[in-house]
């Protein structure tokens, strides 16, 4: 399709394979696969639901949420249901959010989805974007707990839409309108500018990890596992560098996945656990970045 390699792929991205959602599979089909194995893990029923976040930027259609396509198909009847748009930092804005409701007494059962069907948002013909992207959902219920040494210590978002120009998909808004112009020049796919965003994220994500460790009393040599949304093998590798954390500490699937944008972060928490890698007491730093730019990190007690 493009002028590649494997190994060109491999050695600037740590990629080697990925997933391509099945044809007429859409986003909300993921989500709820994703959703029902996690109510299975948390021992709880969709109909014990009190609200559902989807993160995601490629939803089923633009009208109506994915979340409430979830829902219905759930049967959690109990459950309101919104979407969040954050990209690749999706996820974690939707914990913050649940994390905020749950706090307050809003709620005491919030299921969190990242999903992404990002293969039909990519231009198979741009090199600097069509091998890095593929399709997944991961999903997290959220509910208070009992322990006060265990679970979510805190949340830390930040945006700047100054940079807002180094990833989009400038076409389909109300700036430029579906139309002939925007589909011939491929406005409605994913352009990157990916040195920038490397730039970018090596920048602000290790102040957001000292932040998440300085509200908590923490310090960098407390953290037992670093849970981290995965675009590049390089940045991940760059912003654990710069914290002085082992890469060991980090679980990656980029090189199985791809970059699944908001579904990276579940998707790794998931895996790190049922693997073993999780043990009772252990702290967890989260960290993810996403167009915006958006990003953040949170602070968890296993």
């Amino acid at each position: 399709m493009v002028a590649t390699t494997d190994q060109w792929i491999s050695d600037r991205t740590g990629i080697k394979q990925r997933r391509i959602a099945a044809e007429g599979e859409v986003t909300s089909d993921m989500a709820v696969v994703a959703a029902r194995q996690a109510l299975a893990m948390a021992g709880c029923r969709a109909e014990d639901l009190d609200m559902i976040i989807v993160a995601t930027v490629s939803a089923d259609m633009p009208l109506p949420s994915c979340a409430v396509l979830v829902q219905a198909k759930l049967g959690a009847v109990r459950a309101f249901a919104f979407d969040v748009s954050a990209a690749c930092a999706g996820s974690l804005f939707g914990l913050s959010i649940a994390d905020q409701f749950i706090r307050a007494g809003q709620a005491k059962r919030v299921l969190v989805i990242g999903a992404e069907l990002l293969s039909r948002l990519v231009d198979w013909t741009d090199r600097n974007t069509c091998v890095l992207f593929g399709d997944a959902a991961g999903a997290m219920v959220v509910g208070p707990t009992p322990d006060a040494k265990r679970g979510l210590m805190s949340t830390h978002l930040h945006s700047d839409g100054s940079a807002a120009g180094i990833l989009t998909i400038p076409g389909g808004g109300s700036q430029y309108p579906q139309s002939e112009e925007v589909l011939s020049k491929n406005m409605h796919k994913i352009a990157m500018n990916g040195r920038e965003i490397y730039k970018f994220a090596i920048r602000v994500l290790p102040p957001a990890i000292l932040e998440a460790l300085d509200a908590n009393g923490f310090r960098v040599d407390d953290i037992d596992h670093i849970v981290s949304h995965q675009a590049n093998a390089r940045i991940v590798e760059s912003v654990l560098e710069r914290l002085g954390v082992p890469l060991e500490k980090c679980w990656m699937n980029l090189e199985r996945y791809g970059n699944t944008s908001s579904a990276s972060l579940p998707i790794s928490l998931d895996e790190a656990n049922r693997a073993g890698r999780l043990k009772e007491g252990d702290l967890i730093a989260m960290m993810a970045i996403g167009a915006g730019m958006t990003w953040g990190s949170a602070l968890m007690r296993w």
